[in-house]
């Protein structure tokens, strides 16, 4: 069954996915420097669905560092420029609750009197949510033989919704047994920013969010932020009981063919 968990409601009406609409893909920064094989799976699941995504070259950064350090108006420049190169795109689709979050919700702070930013941003979508709330996509065949569970981090769940999604993408993964995570709706600590600021309560947050991973007995930790499974890997690299727990964004899981 499918955990249903408290979250807020999705803030988004979803429209309708016309073929002829221009698609474009933002990946994060973290992830374009990091994880590029994240998004190449990504790609490679919309192409798979007829759908052949633009990469805007000049993307840089959604601004959220800057915007949750503080510095507003430098958060600003970033997202003038995001806004610039996403402006000609209907869907911009990212691999990340996080960033997602940021353009949809928070470009609105801000620039409050800018609609034609705040227009971009709300035209910004999740991987998950893009696929399930959008396409009506939940089985794309992939397999992958694996007991998985879920870490879905606090800007997907609380500012768009999003818990159902990847779960009911996870469940019809060929022979792979899903595993709930204990106490799942909690931060792992990671938090950008909060992680620099905050190391030691980030690091008990990540340690307690661990040993949850571990005690659902998966082997791998699944997530639609490779920001957190940063965080997450870190940890699980430093503890010789845990460090088997191999963690991937679900992507990538669901690429697995």
């Amino acid at each position: 069954m499918i955990e249903h968990i408290q979250s807020a409601p999705p803030i988004w009406k979803y429209p309708s996915f016309q073929p002829s609409q221009k698609v474009a893909i933002f990946v994060p920064c973290y992830m374009d420097q990091f994880y590029p094989h994240a998004a190449q799976s990504m790609v490679e699941i919309l192409e798979r669905l007829g759908i052949f995504p633009d990469f805007p070259p000049e993307q840089t950064c959604c601004g959220q560092p800057a915007f949750n350090s503080g510095y507003w108006d430098e958060a600003r420049r970033v997202v003038r420029v995001f806004a610039h190169t996403f402006e000609n795109y209907d869907w911009i689709i990212c691999p990340s609750g996080s960033c997602t979050a940021m353009c949809r919700v928070f470009f609105s702070l801000l620039f409050p009197d800018n609609s034609a930013i705040t227009d971009v941003g709300k035209r910004v979508v999740e991987f998950t949510e893009f696929l399930v709330n959008v396409l009506g996509v939940t089985d794309l065949g992939a397999r992958f033989p694996r007991k998985v569970t879920l870490h879905i981090g606090c800007h997907g769940r609380r500012e768009l919704g999003i818990v159902d999604q990847p779960v009911k993408l996870l469940q019809n993964v060929c022979d792979l047994e899903y595993c709930p995570l204990p106490e799942m709706e909690d931060c792992c600590g990671f938090g950008g920013t909060f992680s620099v600021k905050f190391p030691n309560i980030s690091l008990d947050m990540g340690r307690r969010k661990c040993e949850n991973i571990a005690a659902s007995g998966a082997e791998v930790i699944a997530s639609i932020d490779s920001s957190c499974l940063m965080h997450i890997g870190g940890i699980l690299q430093l503890d010789a009981q845990k460090k088997r727990i191999r963690p991937l964004h679900i992507a990538e899981i669901l690429n697995c063919r």
